[in-house]
């Protein structure tokens, strides 16, 4: 089997692309207690709105567990740690953990991902 001199180049190509991922991928579980559901689910959805179109978000993603409506998973993609940190200092961002902590029944936890090459 020969194969052209163009697919080898767009295989190499691809991995090279695939070897140099430096996304970020930010995923937290928000537990709020069940009277702040709601509540809860308004702030996630204008929070994951407004990182939306900040610099450097890839996707955005506010996830409600099925069977437990208050219980959330927020999905973060950003271009690199550089991105995700300018982030984190915005004013909608410090707004949004603000208001979030007291409707918490547990930790919020966050827990920062890289790709495994």
């Amino acid at each position: 089997m020969r194969l052209s001199l163009s697919a080898v180049l767009l295989c190499a190509l691809s991995i090279v692309a695939y070897s140099q991922d430096t996304k970020l991928y930010v995923v937290t579980h928000i537990d709020a207690e069940p009277n702040f559901t709601n509540a809860a689910l308004s702030l996630l959805r204008t929070f994951g709105s407004d990182s939306r179109k900040d610099p450097g978000a890839v996707r955005i993603e506010v996830l409600q567990e099925d069977g437990k409506p208050n219980h959330f998973t927020l999905i973060e993609v950003w271009r690199d740690k550089r991105a995700y940190e300018a982030h984190i200092v915005l004013a909608h961002t410090k707004q949004f953990r603000a208001k979030l902590f007291p409707m918490l029944g547990s930790p919020y936890d966050e827990r920062l991902h890289t790709v495994v090459q």
